[in-house]
């Protein structure tokens, strides 16, 4: 590919030596007051070969005959020349109310962002190719108020996306809708960042409602790259590649550490298993009292990894038509030191045609090829217990086989703790292909006023996973069997959508109706076995269920399927009165075979804007350029939930009696007949622009509701937990967003942004006998309630340590709570309610994983051919459950983190926050309190690249770069990452930083 490249740069280098080249001068103006326009942008189009314009508005460029000069400026509008016979253009450039005049992608269509009376925030494909990741919307944290983005470190894995908080309980039935170039997905994770045009994210109600059921936690619409028509072949090489490095690595305690700690701990087991280190592997030559062994197991496990992507694309047109086609090779390893991977292929095309003058059609094509090897997870949780006092491998440990690795069983402990047999003796493959395919055809009934459209896509994928136990010995009977588990995942996703537009003025009136039909089938198909026993199983060609013995597969071979339908019909209008006044409303009628109670809903919005800045009052203002009020309602139905069943469930049995066989059912008289759960939204917004539109404001504050939310509920008697619609989520918040933007001299641009987020996450009612509804585990408790945030972590509060004898003599707990043999170094509770006894009663809610605000701010600068970005990130007011840590309630002799080893109590005065090594091993500081839950706050810097264009018409248009994702966190929870999806942290993949250098070639 190489090869090909250079001869095709070769060829073009020498078609532009030999073209008819000619120089263009001229002058940029304001078309208003005729002043000159210093520093205005001057391109040829598609080809990003240009210059700017002089102090006086001046510019020369050298083109061809027949090239298009685009000229642009900030806070004016951009216009294309095509030049002809000209030796002398001047342009003069009309104000823009920042390309309010610009079409918005929107449900089933486009509006001018002037008319929008909805929330909806656009990213362009500069800042979405900025991040280095194997997922798009990785690029968008930061970047848009109200959107969530939870990064994921594992290679190939999807961040969480949340839009405006949490709607339902369970986590999965709040994942938004992607609208991909007008097809329907619920992961983009096919796509490359260089392929997008534009993302819009449309986060309220009213905005999202024309696309019904799937769209009631927000919806994503990408438009992808596509040619111009008249436009010769463009071609574009586009390549970085880099490291990922483990940033934040947690401090575990050492040998000294932990050795001190066993000796404090009161456990003669525990300093009986530091003497039996020392024995097996020696003494420390620094300290004779320590082990000689001090394995720091986070970087044992741990590498640097490399990060590499390729693409390469064609786009043009002809007088009728416009093609985009391309490939994109993306690679990622993963930091943990295993087969942990991830690699993609992707081919996509795409075409427009006008068949007629009034008939146009088109298709884009993708195919995904990606192969995955998921990490094994329980490493993470196996490192941060693992004690230091043992080496990774253990030639002493002769039983080990085939690799002698260390087992802490053979020093006494309970568990082999060494996370290196997960890591070598595992294998977990998943090999995804997907293709997907959307074609339309567009008729206009009345030219450029009623227009026919019917689309449709289908999204096949097929997920393949191999997972492989190599069989191995650790000594002391821990013994590995191989086997392999085989699955096949086949989903079958179509869509079919037919409206009509109409589309109209009358003098200063504005008016779009259109209708619509939507029809999907969504099919699912499992099949899966699993067997034991392989034969040659280290050979590759022997690495399959054949070499299995035939009589493992007993109960292990299944397959399931489903499959849902449905069926909708909408309509929406959308009126102006001279872009002052706005309507919009939509109303759409979605059917879903998953509720067998009432299939059927219906579900309307409306919104409202009102442009001041054009009433006479305020259209002669010098600072406000623009000003718009709206407001907006909606609803819609989210049946992005499991299905109900509807009836009684009928199970098949099958019995012998006095030697005859005999068939039969059970029957129960628990099942589920749920209804669709209600999301209602009210959002006020305002946009405006200032200071010849150098200055943008945006503000939104909401109020979400989801009504009939699913919850599980616990019906009495059987005991037995059912989903049903039981209750009510509220999510509330207000969104700002600022955006600077100003040409300095001709030579020298730059911007600056910022947005900020608060959101309240709440239940506001739950229907069932409790009044509340507990998750979590009994030792680690969640619970949704009125008035808190839903699955909020619930105990103890801690209001210090005891310091010595007195204290606790003092204490009414010493009497009260005998089984606690309270002891100068353990945790005070506080009573909440004040009878002297520290039990069930005095748990509180202690947070929630859900941020309360989230931040994120940029800056671009551009001098010459330099440029330069940097962005930063942040969130607060979320609370993390510091599992991993947590767990020593389950097994006493592992190791801990050096924050407990540095800070623990161990004396009086020591610490009133920490408990003592002897105080950790003890139930009644184990208890589910504040110690084990800490802030999850965290400012970052997000990202930074500087770049170098070259830029000359001999050579064709070079950009280097270099960029730093992720490059630093600032948090103090003790952990890699403070970015948990759920905020239980029992064995996270660390985010990594990203640093990469990049090369792009346009042709």
């Amino acid at each position: 590919m190489k090869t090909n490249l250079l001869a095709l740069l070769f060829l073009f280098m020498g078609f532009q030596l030999f073209a008819q080249e000619k120089t263009i001068t001229g002058t940029v103006t304001s078309a208003d007051d005729g002043l000159p326009l210093p520093g205005a942008n001057v391109v040829i189009d598609g080809e990003t070969n240009g210059t700017t314009t002089d102090f006086d508005g001046n510019y020369e460029i050298v083109i061809e005959n027949g090239d298009v000069l685009v000229f642009s400026y900030v806070g004016f509008q951009s216009k294309t020349i095509t030049v002809e016979n000209q030796e002398v253009l001047n342009v003069a450039l009309q104000a823009d109310l920042e390309s309010l005049s610009e079409v918005v992608v929107v449900g089933y269509g486009e509006q001018k962002r002037e008319d929008l009376t909805g929330s909806i925030a656009t990213i362009n494909s500069e800042e979405i190719q900025k991040t280095p990741n194997s997922n798009v919307m990785q690029s968008v944290q930061g970047k848009v108020s109200g959107v969530q983005i939870v990064s994921a470190g594992s290679p190939g894995a999807s961040p969480t996306v949340r839009i405006r908080g949490l709607g339902s309980y369970d986590a999965g039935s709040s994942s938004v809708l992607y609208v991909v170039d007008g097809a329907f997905y619920n992961n983009i994770d096919f796509l490359d960042s260089k392929d997008i045009k534009s993302i819009n994210v449309l986060k309220d109600a009213s905005s999202a409602a024309i696309y019904g059921v799937r769209a009631a936690n927000g919806v994503v619409i990408i438009e992808t790259k596509k040619g111009r028509k008249n436009k010769k072949p463009v071609i574009e090489y586009d390549t970085y590649t880099g490291i990922q490095v483990a940033q934040n690595v947690l401090k575990m305690a050492n040998a000294e550490q932990f050795t001190t700690m066993a000796y404090e701990s009161g456990s003669t087991a525990d300093v009986q298993f530091i003497l039996n280190a020392m024995q097996r592997y020696g003494r420390s030559e620094i300290n004779p009292n320590v082990p000689a062994v001090n394995t720091d197991w986070y970087d044992e496990i741990l590498r640097d990894a490399v990060i590499t992507s390729h693409g390469i694309s064609v786009s043009g047109g002809g007088e009728n038509s416009n093609y985009s086609v391309g490939a994109n090779y993306f690679k990622q390893e993963g930091i943990l030191d295993m087969k942990n991977e991830y690699e993609r292929l992707n081919l996509r095309s795409k075409l427009d045609i006008d068949v007629t003058d009034g008939i146009r059609m088109g298709s884009s094509f993708i195919f995904s090829n990606a192969t995955q090897y998921a990490p094994e997870s329980s490493a993470w949780f196996k490192a941060y217990h693992a004690v230091p006092i043992m080496p990774v491998y253990d030639n002493l440990n002769t039983a080990a086989t085939p690799i002698a690795y260390s087992n802490a069983q053979n020093l006494g402990y309970r568990d082999t703790q060494n996370p290196f047999p997960d890591m070598s003796y595992n294998k977990n493959q998943l090999k995804t292909r997907k293709v997907l395919a959307n074609a339309y055809i567009e008729a206009d009934i009345i030219k450029d006023k009623l227009t026919f459209k019917t689309s449709y896509s289908h999204d096949f994928s097929t997920i393949e996973g191999h997972y492989i136990d190599f069989p191995f010995n650790l000594g002391n009977n821990v013994e590995g069997f191989s086997g392999i588990t085989r699955d096949q995942n086949n989903y079958s996703n179509q869509y079919w959508d037919n409206t009509l537009t109409y589309d109209d003025s009358f003098g200063k009136h504005n008016l779009t109706l259109m209708a619509g039909h939507s029809f999907r089938d969504e099919a699912t198909n499992t099949f899966y076995a699993s067997g034991r026993d392989i034969r040659g199983i280290n050979l590759d060609t022997s690495q399959y269920l054949d070499f299995a013995d035939p009589t493992s597969f007993s109960g292990n071979v299944g397959e399931n399927a489903s499959r849902i339908y449905g069926l909708s019909f909408f309509g929406r209008a959308a009126y102006n009165f001279d872009s002052k006044y706005l309507l919009y409303g939509t109303l759409r009628y979605d059917g879903s075979s998953k509720f067998t109670k009432d299939p059927w809903g219906l579900f309307p919005s409306v919104g409202t804007g009102w442009v001041l800045s054009k009433e006479d009052f305020l259209k002669d203002s010098k600072a406000i350029d623009f000003l718009k009020l709206r407001a907006s309602w909606g609803q819609l139905g989210n049946d992005n939930v499991a299905a109900s069943s509807g009836s009684n469930t009928v199970t098949n049995q099958y019995a012998i009696f006095d030697g005859t066989a005999y068939t039969g059912y059970t029957s129960s008289s628990v099942f589920t007949d749920n209804d669709w759960e209600l999301v209602e939204e009210f959002n006020f917004g305002l946009d405006s622009e200032f200071l010849a539109n150098r200055l943008s404001l945006n503000a939104d504050y909401f109020i979400r509701d989801t009504d009939n939310a699913i919850l599980p509920i616990t019906i009495p008697v059987i005991n037995t937990v059912l989903n049903q619609n039981a209750g009510t989520i509220r999510n509330q918040g207000l969104e700002l967003s600022a955006n600077w933007s100003d040409n300095i001299k001709d030579d020298f641009s730059y911007s600056v942004g910022a947005n900020f987020t608060t959101i309240k996450n709440e239940v506001t009612e739950i229907i069932n006998e409790q009044g509340y509804i507990n998750g979590g585990t009994a030792e680690f408790r969640q619970r949704t309630m009125v008035g808190e945030p839903v699955q909020s972590f619930f105990g103890l509060e801690v209001v210090g340590v005891y310091q010595n004898d007195a204290q606790v003599e003092a204490s009414p707990f010493s009497e009260n709570n005998p089984e606690a043999s309270l002891q100068p170094g353990d945790l005070i509770f506080k009573d909440q309610n004040n009878d002297g006894v520290i039990d069930d009663e005095d748990r509180v809610f202690l947070g929630s994983f859900l941020p309360k605000f989230t931040y994120g701010a940029n800056i671009n600068l551009n001098y010459k051919n330099w440029d330069f970005s940097l962005s930063i990130y942040g969130q607060g007011g979320n609370k993390i459950l510091n599992r991993k840590r947590g767990e020593i309630i389950y097994t006493n002799d592992t190791n801990m983190d050096a924050d407990l080893a540095i800070n623990r109590w161990h004396g009086e005065g020591t610490s009133n926050s920490y408990p003592s090594s002897a105080g950790l091993r003890k139930s009644w500081n184990q208890q589910l309190s504040d110690f084990w839950v800490e802030d999850g706050d965290f400012f970052r810097i997000q990202n930074f690249q500087v770049g170098y264009t070259i830029r000359s018409s001999k050579l064709p248009e070079i950009r280097f770069n270099f960029t730093a994702e992720r490059p630093l966190t600032f948090f103090k929870y003790n952990g890699f990452t403070p970015e948990i999806t759920d905020g239980v942290d029992r064995q996270t993949y660390p985010i990594p930083a990203v640093y990469t250098v990049g090369l792009n070639v346009k042709i």
